[in-house]
């Protein structure tokens, strides 16, 4: 009698992936077992040291290939989304393993309504504001807040995420300028705005809002010197990749005063170390991660999860194999 594949799921750290129905054929047909804490290095080791196939949400496990080649057992390896920065697919398939991702939902959104949190929540000082109000307080000299109608809002990658963000400000008030590596001014005028060197809208805006994909081209494209160039009274805004920002750098500049603030959802390490440094940096408003973190977006997890390990478990092509560029 064939065993009963053993399948892992990593990376469930909300607790969503049951919130949502259609899990009961799987664990007829395998043992299933579904982690919830951060796992890296030899604690992710140990519980998939026997895992058939493996199922991660987003980019929550790390893979490389030493990982890789001590996994004797795995025949199938899915994630969720449609890039993985922390899996190496080509160790993969150079043991024929295939591999799959799925959709990810409607994060393209979420996460242009984040950014817009963020950029809001730093601007009108929401944390101090509700700090003083629970503290017995009323107004003080942080009340005097600034106004985003009429300033400039620099958007770095005009794409899905970007062009999102790029029409709240204008119809905030706001004049939009972009860059990327590879902007146009007619690609910028798609979106009403208007293309600009990236010297010129780290100098002249008020809100600077990064959207690129982190590339050979744009990995570490903030660091000391761009800083330097920003605005005392700005705010610069990360939701997209930490790899974009120097992070060291980032705290530096917000001591000497450019940026005046900056407004982050990703890091380097995640989850956050308890004791890092930018849990309680000044004029540093951050977030765990929310951007894709919604209802919507975990529902199509979870169906795409079960999806790709139901179609491995009946010798069926996976309903969207991963394909690295």
């Amino acid at each position: 009698m064939a065993s009963v594949p053993n399948i892992v799921v990593l990376g469930d750290y909300e607790h969503a992936l049951r919130r949502f129905p259609n899990w009961e054929k799987l664990e007829t047909q395998a043992n299933l077992k579904i982690y919830h804490e951060p796992l890296r290095d030899e604690a992710l080791y140990q519980v998939i040291k026997d895992s058939d196939a493996i199922a991660i949400v987003r980019d929550r496990a790390p893979m490389n290939e030493a990982m890789i080649a001590r996994l004797p057992h795995l025949k199938f390896l899915m994630f969720t989304g449609e890039r993985n920065g922390t899996l190496d697919a080509k160790a993969l398939m150079a043991r024929n393993i295939p591999v799959a991702c799925s959709p990810g939902g409607p994060s393209k959104e979420t996460t242009a309504e984040l950014t817009w949190a963020l950029i809001l929540g730093a601007s009108k000082r929401l944390i101090e504001e509700n700090k003083l109000i629970a503290s017995g307080g009323w107004r003080d000299e942080l009340s005097l807040l600034p106004m985003l109608a009429g300033e400039r809002l620099g958007i770095m990658g005009l794409g899905a995420i970007g062009s999102r963000v790029a029409r709240v400000g204008a119809a905030f008030g706001m004049e939009v300028v972009a860059w990327s590596p590879r902007m146009t001014p007619e690609r910028a005028a798609l979106e009403n705005a208007k293309s600009v060197s990236l010297e010129e809208l780290l100098k002249t805006s008020k809100v600077v809002s990064m959207h690129l994909v982190a590339g050979p081209g744009t990995k570490g494209i903030i660091s000391t010197e761009q800083l330097a160039l920003m605005r005392p009274d700005s705010i610069l805004v990360n939701t997209s990749r930490a790899a974009l920002i120097n992070m060291g750098d980032l705290q530096k500049a917000l001591v000497a005063g450019r940026p005046g603030q900056a407004a982050v959802d990703v890091f380097d390490v995640e989850p956050l170390p308890k004791d890092d440094p930018l849990r309680n940096t000044a004029n540093l408003l951050v977030t765990p991660h929310l951007g894709f973190i919604a209802e919507p977006i975990f529902a199509a997890f979870s169906k795409g999860i079960i999806e790709a390990l139901e179609a491995w478990l009946e010798n069926k092509p996976a309903p969207h194999p991963f394909n690295p560029q």
